[in-house]
């Protein structure tokens, strides 16, 4: 990932490697904060976590945990067709007393809901890291989030049907 990725008017229209433009941009403004404001921005990003729509929360069975993180998260993509274009969206459930799970959610709601199955799918594993959050949360937690891009990309892969 290349530092001063430029972001676009379009949500994903635009890469930096393969770390889609909305994350490359998110990541850019952790990075360029200090650790404590970093820590102020993933509880932003915990407010800012998309409601689950009602056909799910009537439904949780459908949505995957993530046993890997501290608190509990569930979490299910919708993939509208097959093939490397399909439109993604992502949905999750986790609690509000979880403020950094949440955190971690939100983030990858904003970095990656709507984009396209490839770009989903292409997200390097390491962008937890590219955030600077190791100064502000512990290696068990930023293992949490790996572990929910994991699992969102699973989904995708055997949703779009993309292989590998």
């Amino acid at each position: 990932m290349s530092a001063g990725a430029e972001g676009t008017g379009a949500r994903g229209a635009e890469t930096t490697g393969a770390v889609p433009a909305a994350l490359a941009e998110i990541a850019e403004d952790f990075r360029a904060m200090a650790p404590k404001d970093r820590l102020q921005l993933l509880l932003e990003f915990s407010d800012g976590l998309p409601e689950l729509p009602e056909r799910y929360r009537e439904h949780p069975e459908l949505l995957e945990g993530v046993p890997e993180c501290q608190s509990p998260i569930f979490l299910l993509t919708e993939v509208g067709g097959t093939g490397a274009d399909a439109p993604v969206r992502l949905f999750f459930s986790a609690p509000p007393e979880a403020p950094t799970t949440r955190g971690f959610a939100g983030i990858l709601a904003e970095g990656l809901d709507a984009l396209s199955a490839a770009e989903v799918a292409g997200v390097p594993a390491d962008i937890t890291e590219e955030m600077g959050l190791a100064e502000v949360v512990s290696p068990l937690r930023l293992r949490g989030m790996a572990a929910m891009l994991g699992r969102i990309q699973r989904q995708v892969r055997e949703k779009a049907q993309l292989g590998g």
